[in-house]
């Protein structure tokens, strides 16, 4: 539907700009001035259909069948290709999980707060996550937060998922009580929304980030300085203020940014716009992403070049996850 429709139907503007992503592989092409040909068949998947909000879109430079932003959320056919050592769950979640909580690291828990997201970015290592049955925003948060006064000394919850900030701003006020109430001290909340729906950082989140007593760190995940436009970096201005810490971090995606040029652009991009580079992430081999995979060692050279050409708070960790790591494990 037309924005002026969704409008009219009263949703927020960022629910509306979700509500009218695109979602055809077609209609996106038809958007960027290109054949289906010059970006290869589209997979079938209906279980990670393509979703794409038409902000995010208008980043994407027209007739470029290589930009980096489309490249992160073309179904390319590839996807449906069977790899070696490339799997449905790679980082062993969904045996682990209990009522959308997983605990993995010393004094702190994820929780899954939301099944949905505002992008399908085609790496996501979550994309066969049993969502149905592992959520923790069941029952009014009870079965989850019972889940983390079971494993106790939880001082930081991480708000992941899906997408924590899909929750609505009612939602994730009372969450962020019942964390606060349950003993929690910080609240990292990990979030694409920020880059690909500035919208959502409207002002009731900013009331309700300035009003909790909970520290609060927000992660943003950002792979390209296209990704940040005025839009965004208004957004992201607006939202340092109120929060103890503004992170970023970024997948190493080959033929998106693998190379030292886009990384210190994306670095300073960031930097200008509120933000700290924190992690940049080794591809977890989830299946489907064979083609975005890097080499690790060619991840330490791009470390390298950036500590070259870079302040050191403005160079990134370059990290992998392990299925039974106790902390990211830094690599190089």
């Amino acid at each position: 539907s037309a924005p002026a429709e969704t409008e009219a139907l009263g949703l927020p503007r960022w629910e509306a700009a979700v509500r009218d992503a695109v979602r055809t592989p077609e209609e996106l092409a038809a958007l960027l001035d290109l054949p289906l040909a010059a970006l290869g068949a589209p997979a079938d998947s209906p279980e990670f259909p393509l979703l794409v909000p038409r902000g995010f879109v208008a980043r994407m430079r027209k007739g470029d069948p290589h930009d980096p932003l489309l490249k992160q959320v073309w179904p390319h056919a590839r996807e449906q290709e069977p790899q070696a050592g490339f799997e449905a769950d790679p980082l062993r979640e969904h045996g682990i999980a209990a009522h959308g909580v997983l605990k993995k690291y010393a004094g702190r828990a994820l929780l899954i707060a939301s099944a949905t997201c505002p992008i399908h970015c085609r790496y996501c290592f979550r994309r066969e996550f049993p969502y149905r049955e592992q959520l923790a925003a069941r029952g009014d948060w009870g079965d989850a937060l019972a889940e983390l006064a079971r494993l106790g000394g939880v001082d930081e919850a991480i708000l992941s998922g899906g997408d924590p900030l899909s929750l609505g701003n009612r939602r994730l006020r009372e969450l962020l009580e019942k964390l606060a109430a349950a003993g929690v001290r910080t609240v990292r909340i990990h979030s694409r929304f920020p880059v690909v729906v500035p919208e959502r950082i409207d002002a009731a989140l900013l009331d309700l980030l300035a009003a909790t007593r909970l520290d609060t760190v927000v992660v943003i995940h950002c792979n390209h300085a296209n990704e940040l436009d005025t839009a965004t970096a208004e957004a992201l201005k607006r939202l340092r203020p109120g929060v103890t810490a503004l992170l970023n971090q970024s997948v190493l995606l080959r033929g998106v940014n693998d190379d030292v040029e886009t990384l210190k652009a994306l670095s300073e991009r960031l930097f200008a716009c509120g933000v700290l580079p924190y992690y940049l992430h080794l591809l977890d081999r989830v299946a489907g992403a064979a083609h975005f995979e890097v080499e690790a060692a060619r991840g330490i050279e791009l470390i390298d070049g950036l500590r070259a050409r870079l302040p050191g708070y403005l160079v990134p960790r370059l990290v992998k996850e392990l299925p039974d790591g106790l902390s990211k494990t830094p690599i190089g």
